[in-house]
């Protein structure tokens, strides 16, 4: 433990940055647009700089949480807050990507002011579930992001946003009441809200009686089910993911990109964080009910994603079934399938964002996302056409982008665990190529017949500086993948220590009963 409060500053500053526009920037005027523009922007990249000094203190041969800050608060409540290698990245994934979306809000005029305060705010909700170490305190960062997106969605976007908002809203809510409910008992027989404890804490796994109904791996598994409605929602898994496309479709590029970059990595961070450590034989007993899913999500939305008119909405049903890979990785309880699984987050937070963004650059111009709408765009604007082909080749997991890397060590991660299993994710792989390649061929090749779209101008410098370091990272992450696993290695090693360690103690406790 280290008394510091980086951590702290870094969770904050966003919101320091929100309070400082509210009560100081007046007026709906030119001047007044700009400079919330220009504060929001810079609260953000300060931020970002910040917590570079997360990183540069982060010692990843320690598998323990790092950077602790505790104390007391709210009458007996703890402020705690720290992280790991399994933490950390996601931290600075989350302020990496906050500056890109501002910039990617430049041509918003329609109450800016308080669109900026509730991104900023957004921000530090965020980063706050990533470095929460107390129930309490990760509770309510987790629901309290709802707000400002059910805001951002419900405001400023689409003609269906209100549909949108309270659908995203009631879907993401309600999984996270059985969560509340799960967090209290634990509570109650733990006799503590400290999550670094009650990752140490038995919870029994005797088989119970509920109305009748045996049930295996006892409280485990109603609780590990508890939180699962809310991380399976958040994720979004399917069936459960529908709110998705629907937020994604009605959002303004800038929703669309937290969206996919941060806020559905919070579903995959809480069964690394809760699921594995705290209901280890509750999570092995249901694997393969989670590895139905999730190559149901691989298959089903990627053929969904194929009937698609709506590029946006191509680009969500990706994403859902790009998470069915990472929550296959995570519950093959392996080394390979863990590393696997944070580096797809890591990855498909930097590559999607970026394929919202580019939807972006052409919606502002055309202010439609029909794909048939389109059609030679590579004619007229050869630098984005580039752009988008670098992104599409990483979606599809191309070898030297980052999109590769992730899917191939969860693929070989799940291989050593069920053959079918990962047979049928494979077959995922290829139906990705075939939408995204569908998707960017109709847009960018063939004649420029359609006279709207002559006109249309390449990207402009600051678009292009928004694209350059998603670009860099996607490369460089391609290439140098051990820049991310020899940050999480150590800490997912762990971690599989101890949820194979305490599967082994209920084993030999169930033998020495059953003899």
């Amino acid at each position: 433990m280290e008394n510091t409060v980086i951590l702290s500053i870094t969770t904050f500053l966003p919101l320091f940055g929100a309070a400082v526009l509210m009560v100081f920037l007046r007026g709906n005027d030119a001047v007044a647009v700009r400079n919330a523009k220009l504060l929001a922007l810079f609260t953000t990249v300060v931020t970002f700089l910040v917590s570079l000094v997360i990183l540069f203190k982060f010692d990843p041969s320690d598998t323990g949480f790092q950077m602790v800050e505790q104390k007391e608060w709210l009458g007996g409540l703890t402020y705690k807050l720290g992280v790991d290698g399994i933490s950390v990245l996601f931290v600075m994934l989350t302020t990496f990507i906050m500056p890109i979306v501002i910039g990617a809000s430049w041509k918003v005029e329609t109450r800016v002011k308080e669109y900026m305060i509730l991104f900023l705010m957004l921000e530090t909700l965020m980063i706050g579930v990533f470095v929460a170490l107390d129930l309490v305190l990760f509770y309510g960062f987790f629901e309290a992001g709802l707000i400002p997106m059910f805001l951002i969605i419900g405001i400023w976007g689409g003609k269906d946003r209100i549909y949108a908002a309270f659908k995203f809203f009631l879907y993401t809510l309600l999984g996270s009441l059985l969560m509340l409910i799960a967090m209290i008992y634990m509570w109650y027989v733990s006799g503590t809200t400290d999550i670094e404890a009650l990752m140490s804490f038995d919870f029994s796994s005797a088989p119970i009686s509920v109305l009748g109904i045996t049930i295996a791996g006892g409280v485990q598994t109603l609780l590990f089910l508890a939180f699962f409605a809310s991380f399976a929602v958040k994720l979004p898994m399917w069936p459960v993911h529908t709110w998705l496309p629907d937020a994604h479709v009605q959002a303004p590029t800038a929703g669309s990109i937290v969206l996919a970059a941060i806020l559905i990595k919070m579903g995959g961070y809480g069964f690394l964080r809760f699921s594995l450590p705290m209901f280890p034989v509750a999570s092995d007993l249901l694997q393969n009910f989670i590895f139905f899913l999730s190559v149901a999500a691989i298959i089903l939305t990627s053929l969904i994603a194929l009937a698609q008119t709506d590029m946006k909405k191509l680009i969500a049903y990706s994403s859902v079934a790009h998470m069915g890979f990472v929550t296959m990785g995570i519950f093959a309880f392996n080394q390979q399938g863990l590393d696997g699984a944070i580096f797809q987050m890591i990855s498909h937070g930097i590559v999607a964002g970026a394929l919202f963004m580019v939807v972006g650059v052409i919606y502002d111009r055309m202010h439609t996302r029909e794909i048939a709408a389109f059609g030679g765009l590579a004619l007229n604007m050869p630098r984005y056409a580039l752009v988008f082909m670098l992104f599409t080749m990483a979606n599809v997991g191309l070898p030297g982008l980052s999109g590769f890397v992730g899917e191939v060590l969860t693929l070989a991660a799940v291989f050593k665990v069920n053959t079918w299993v990962a047979f049928g994710a494979t077959s995922g792989v290829i139906l990705s190529a075939a939408y995204a390649l569908w998707l960017y061929r109709r847009v960018m090749f063939g004649d420029l017949i359609k006279e709207s779209l002559k006109g249309l101008s390449d990207m402009d410098t600051r678009e292009k500086l928004l694209f350059a370091p998603l670009v860099f990272l996607t490369v460089l992450f391609g290439v140098y993948p051990t820049l991310v696993l020899d940050i999480t290695g150590p800490s997912v090693e762990a971690l599989l220590q101890h949820f194979h360690s305490a599967l082994g103690v209920v084993q030999t406790a169930t033998e020495a009963v059953t003899h």
